[in-house]
């Protein structure tokens, strides 16, 4: 009797722990989601300083003007590059395979660090020649 009911609870056990993993799954995907969203939102919070910086920069006179120039384009290509990720980006339905959505966002949190990067650089190189 303690052997059948072993027997069929087996199947449940089994069941259950499969249910608990994908419902970890499920929460790694929705912290990869998360975590990409967390540095658009990041970064975005450093678009007025993106645009006050670029007009300032359009300002420059004198000799500093081609400097100023080049630093202002990579503002803009900073800018852009924000812009082109957010018409691209997708969330995945939840009816795709977790380790597909995984894929997606470790995807999309690689083109964030890039995205990040440009920000850093080019905002950093623009206050330099600012001054600031």
């Amino acid at each position: 009797m303690k052997n059948l009911r072993l027997f069929l609870l087996l199947p449940v056990v089994a069941c259950l722990s499969s249910c608990l993993s994908l419902n970890s799954d499920e929460q790694q995907a929705e912290a990869a989601e998360k975590a990409v969203l967390a540095k658009h939102d990041e970064l975005m919070a450093q678009m007025d300083q993106l645009t006050t910086l670029r007009q300032q920069l359009q300002k420059t006179p004198g000799p500093d003007t081609v400097a100023a120039g080049r630093h202002r384009r990579a503002l803009l290509a900073a800018d852009a590059a924000m812009m082109d990720w957010m018409h691209r980006y997708q969330k995945p339905a939840d009816t795709v395979a977790v380790a597909q959505r995984l894929a997606y966002f470790a995807a999309q949190q690689q083109r964030m660090d890039s995205v990040a990067g440009l920000f850093r650089t080019s905002l950093d190189s623009a206050r330099l020649v600012l001054g600031k």
